[in-house]
């Protein structure tokens, strides 16, 4: 019996009939059919592989702690998207280099992994991008923490060692639209000595004011006494009020106070509010107010933020800015202190480059019971023969414990002058001693000796000495040495892979805040390759 048309091509009979008609040597294709019925639709779990990094990022983010983000939530109204996909949505899109919200919406309609992990979730670039920067910013360090938390019940980490280290990265801002200190500075103390030369000339105007004032300058000119925009407001408010009794005698008067309220006055209060932005800074971003202007490895000032990251084993256990100055000296004790905030405690050995061997961290580690194994910013100069050689450096005079003096090389005598103290930025004080040669007259080798005229004078901290000295013996221990070559090779690889392999140079949203956010999803999309690579 003669089968149905529909049958035999069910049954392939007439893909049979072209294979036997095909010729020798003519090219073979795999079956192509678009519109092909299913009749079971393929299933999304089969598409993603055993050991893809999306599964990864999807049983990490399971096993985090949410209950600080799920409590940003109100109850009532309408149903939101569950946080904790949002989550993982965006830890992988940091992980895959995706890192704007429209891109990441964009994967979210048309990536299979991204697909799996929303759960066919769909939420638009403005749902992704306000739960980035508005409520996720609330509580980035409590979940960056329960990350930590998740490494060392997991054993990934123990926090016995803990490698430090700080880079530049560029802020959202152009380059050229910076606010300087020392312009702020400058300009407004022109605007202030134009307001005051008018105010100057309005006091000898009125009759009223030279009987309150008599031959005084009015109090806001003071000798040596910056104006303020409330004290300009406030006396321009008076002249204005002994104008109106004789306008017609006061019209040059009327000019002056116009120029000083519609020009002058604007001008010092935007100063003014220059001035509190910087903050102690030297220069801020103006579209971004919290980046400062660093200078960057390639030699170029541009706008960025100073991050500080603490890590083992190449894993980010913790990370803060310090935007106040380049140098991070005096930014451990805070960093330190943030990671006892997110982890619970201390680590119980911190190691760390010369920029961190001050005297206020080694004393801040000691009070704490921290092992400190940082080097001081000579630590590696002593070791040259031209330091060693050198007569004229303080650290080769002679001294003399029973008198309290020195000797330079040309056995003239340096005696104790004075104690002074020194208080950093931190509000740390310490006391050096200030020694003074006796007589530096005709020393044939004053040029080599000292700098300028005087006698020759010089610093000693017994402190910081005595913590320079320990510092060396650690660092230069079977230990010590063990962690100098660790370090080279725990944190710095960390911000090679952020700026080369995740090809992440620059921020993309700005403010602090927001900034921070970024380096959170930044470190837990770090933390959960590492805990891929090591899994294999």
């Amino acid at each position: 019996m003669e089968q149905p048309e529909e049958e035999r091509t069910l049954f392939g009979e007439e893909a049979k009939e072209e294979k036997r008609k095909r010729k020798k040597g003519e090219p073979v294709f795999k079956r192509y059919e678009q519109n092909q019925v299913m009749l079971l639709p393929p299933s999304l779990e089969e598409l993603i592989p055993e050991k893809h990094l999306v599964r990864v990022v999807n049983e990490t983010i399971e096993g985090l702690n949410m209950k600080a983000l799920i409590s940003t939530y109100e109850g009532g109204g309408t149903s939101a998207y569950h946080p904790l996909m949002m989550l993982k949505v965006l830890v992988y899109a940091y992980v895959s280099k995706i890192y704007s919200s429209r891109m990441i919406a964009k994967a979210l309609r048309e990536d299979v992994n991204f697909m799996w992990l929303s759960g066919m979730n769909r939420p638009d670039f403005r749902t992704i991008n306000g739960f980035r920067s508005g409520r996720l910013k609330k509580v980035i360090d409590e979940v960056f923490g329960t990350m930590t938390l998740f490494l060392m019940e997991h054993g990934y980490v123990d926090l016995g060692r803990y490698f430090v280290d700080g880079t530049k990265v560029r802020a959202d801002n152009n380059k050229h639209k910076v606010v300087w200190k020392k312009n702020t500075k400058r300009y407004k103390q022109k605007v202030e000595e134009k307001i005051k030369g008018l105010l100057k000339e309005i006091e000898e105007v009125n009759r009223e004011e030279n009987e309150r004032y008599g031959d005084r300058d009015l109090e806001e000119l003071g000798e040596g006494t910056d104006l303020t925009t409330e004290d300009v407001k406030e006396q321009i408010k008076k002249i204005n009020e002994i104008i109106k009794k004789a306008p017609k005698d006061n019209k040059k008067k009327a000019k002056a106070v116009r120029e000083i309220e519609a020009k002058l006055a604007p001008k010092l209060e935007r100063y003014e509010e220059q001035e509190k932005t910087l903050a102690g800074r030297n220069s801020y971003a103006k579209t971004d107010t919290d980046a400062t202007v660093f200078m960057m490895k390639d030699g170029q000032l541009l706008p960025a933020y100073n991050v500080i990251i603490g890590t083992q084993k190449q894993f980010i256990l913790n990370y803060n800015f310090h935007q106040r100055k380049a140098s991070e000296s005096d930014a451990l004790k805070e960093h330190l202190r943030h990671g006892k905030k997110i982890m619970g405690r201390y680590p119980s050995v911190v190691v760390g480059d010369s920029a961190y061997g001050s005297e206020e961290n080694y004393a801040f580690l000691e009070e704490e019971k921290i092992g400190s194994y940082l080097k001081y910013n000579t630590y590696h100069i002593e070791k040259t023969r031209k330091y060693r050689d050198n007569p004229y450096r303080k650290e080769n005079f002679q001294y003399d414990r029973e008198t309290d003096t020195y000797r330079c090389p040309q056995g003239r005598s340096v005696n104790f002058k004075e104690t002074r103290e020194v208080k950093t930025d931190n509000g740390y004080k310490t006391e050096v001693r200030i020694y003074q040669c006796v007589d530096c007259t005709n020393c044939p080798v004053g040029e080599m000796c000292k700098r300028g005229a005087g006698n020759r004078m010089i610093q000693i901290n017994r402190t910081l000495d005595a913590y320079r000295a320990q510092a060396k013996l650690n660092l230069e221990s079977e230990k010590g040495i063990a962690l100098r070559k660790q370090r080279g090779i725990d944190v710095e690889p960390v911000f090679a892979d952020i700026k080369l392999n995740q090809n992440y140079r620059r921020f993309r949203l700005r403010g602090q805040e927001k900034v921070k956010v970024e380096m959170g999803l930044l470190s837990m999309a770090h933390n959960t390759k590492k805990i891929a690579s090591s899994t294999e």
